[in-house]
């Protein structure tokens, strides 16, 4: 197992979400590995966390990464923020994703975590997606 295909993977879900245009309406170029300095959007996406195990088998070395991408809003409601998630699960769920190291085995919505965040002033949806992966 290797942590080594990491970086391809998180680049290659943000490139998927990057190049849909029903999320590019939905949050325009507001989304993100790292928050901006300074006013973030009302409503964003940003990749988050993520946890890996190996997943090595008899035909190679792979790993099994769990990743979140939050969807994040100000709005009083959490309405446009599912919307929004929605569309990431229709991008992102058994995507074929070409990474620039390695391959993608599967990548499959796991689970959804809406919240009120900030007090209460702010709406996130956490979505878990798993992702197989195997090194060349």
């Amino acid at each position: 197992m290797s942590y080594a295909i990491s970086s391809a993977l998180q680049g290659a879900i943000y490139a998927a979400l990057t190049a849909d245009d029903d999320l590019f309406s939905l949050v325009g170029d507001a989304i993100y590995d790292a928050l901006p300095v300074g006013t973030i959007p009302e409503l964003y996406v940003a990749l988050g966390p993520e946890q890996v195990k190996i997943a090595d088998d008899k035909t190679g070395t792979g790993a099994e990464h769990r990743l979140t991408v939050s969807v994040v809003t100000e709005a009083p409601g959490f309405a446009s923020a599912k919307t929004v998630a929605g569309q990431i699960c229709d991008v992102l769920h058994e995507a074929p994703l070409a990474l620039a190291r390695g391959r993608l085995v599967s990548l499959r919505f796991v689970s959804a975590r809406a919240a009120k965040v900030d007090g209460g002033a702010d709406r996130s949806i956490d979505l878990i997606f798993r992702a197989r992966v195997e090194d060349d």
